[in-house]
């Protein structure tokens, strides 16, 4: 009967290992979709990457083609309007930057 017991002890104390990176990766998507302070085009990183808020606005820009935009590139978080370049900020989903790209 003993023997029994501990069979199904570590059963369920592999699936409960098992299900741990399940249950990590719904929490961090919670995590992911919190508020993030809107990105200023003063910040030392979007400056680098020449970020404006309207993408019409980078059309001086070499790497700049018409149609891109943060909201089709493959950096954009549709979830919290993050950017994986800016994790710390949201960005404009009409904005560009010259990290900008396609989305697959």
């Amino acid at each position: 009967m003993t023997d029994q017991s501990r069979r199904k002890f570590i059963r369920h104390s592999l699936l409960g290992i098992a299900a741990l990176p399940l249950g990590a990766s719904v929490l961090s998507q919670r995590v992911l979709a919190q508020d993030l302070p809107p990105l200023e085009t003063s910040n030392a990183q979007a400056k680098a990457l020449n970020y404006v808020l309207k993408a019409e606005e980078a059309s001086g820009h070499a790497a700049y083609e018409p149609g891109e935009t943060c909201a089709n590139c493959m950096f954009f978080q549709e979830a919290n309007n993050g950017c994986t370049l800016f994790p710390q900020n949201s960005v404009e989903p009409e904005g560009w930057c010259s990290g900008w790209v396609k989305k697959a």
